[in-house]
């Protein structure tokens, strides 16, 4: 049982790096950093958008609805991350408990 949550807590671990590496690369493409017509650059946005983009799109339309405009900011993203990390200490603190 231990295994399934150590697999667990990587697969969170490596997701939530996903995240923040989705962050940097838009970052990098936003300020004109990166070659966008690169086809190193293209296939790796591609992945992490095929990783991050079903999660980030329902909370993406949730928090429009719920937050004013805030001018290009997008903070689903960062609840994407927020409710990740969330996840993994309810995980490690509630319910691994229980089967340990």
């Amino acid at each position: 049982m231990y295994a399934i949550f150590w697999l667990i807590n990587t697969a969170l671990d490596i997701y939530s790096f996903f995240i923040i590496a989705y962050v940097i690369i838009s970052w990098l493409t936003a300020f004109g950093i990166i070659n966008t017509y690169q086809q190193f650059v293209q296939s790796v946005n591609h992945f992490l958008a095929v990783l991050i983009e079903p999660a980030a799109g329902p909370i993406r339309r949730t928090v429009h609805r719920l937050l004013p405009n805030l001018g290009g900011i997008d903070l689903s993203i960062l609840v994407l991350w927020v409710l990740v990390k969330f996840a993994q200490v309810f995980i490690n603190t509630s319910i691994a408990p229980v089967f340990l």
